[in-house]
């Protein structure tokens, strides 16, 4: 009787580990597909803005902005600390990144808002998110950001916080190879 139970454990034991391998493995899909249909953490392009748009110059939203590096030897500032603008209305802010290293260093900015529900709102034209960020050696560069504030943002939103994350990234970029064998590193 002992020996049949154990060998029922083992065996539901064996079982348990391969469906949390099995959800472990299919988690990266089904994040990527959930991620597409909500449109959260797609940086690869712009966002679609409606042309009927019209701006509403009855409200004013405040856009604080926030930069941070994590493990980049870079210098990375928004130019203006924040931006008054009306929803509907297109906006440019620059943003620069300074690389402090005497070699080519590659890092990718991930966006995230503050309250986290207005990033359905807040839509980029044209980012330096959407794309990998190659420096040469002691590069420094001004960065654009375009975005609307799409009208149908809350009344209560008076303030957001639009923040970057500078993540470096390792390998897969022909143009840090290039700037190395220029700069003989």
């Amino acid at each position: 009787m002992a020996m049949a139970d154990t060998r029922k454990t083992a065996l539901h034991l064996v079982v348990l580990v391969v469906a949390m391998f099995g959800f472990g493995f299919l988690l990266v899909p089904f994040y990527s597909v959930l991620c597409n249909l909500t449109k959260q953490n797609v940086l690869d392009g712009p966002d679609e803005i409606r042309a009927s748009s019209q701006v509403d110059m009855t409200r004013t939203v405040t856009v604080e902005f926030d930069t941070n590096l994590r493990r980049l030897p870079w210098e990375f500032r928004a130019l203006q600390p924040s931006v008054q603008v009306h929803p509907g209305q297109l906006t440019q802010v620059v943003f620069e990144v300074s690389n402090e290293k005497n070699r080519a260093v590659s890092g990718q900015a991930i966006p995230s808002y503050g309250p986290a529900y207005v990033g359905q709102f807040f839509k980029k034209v044209e980012c330096f998110c959407f794309s990998r960020q190659t420096l040469g050696p002691r590069e420094t560069r001004q960065m654009p950001v375009v975005f609307v504030l799409d009208p149908a943002i809350p009344k209560d939103v008076k303030t957001i916080t639009l923040s970057y994350t500078f993540f470096e990234v390792e390998g897969n970029d022909p143009r840090q190879g290039q700037s190395d064998a220029r700069s003989g590193a």
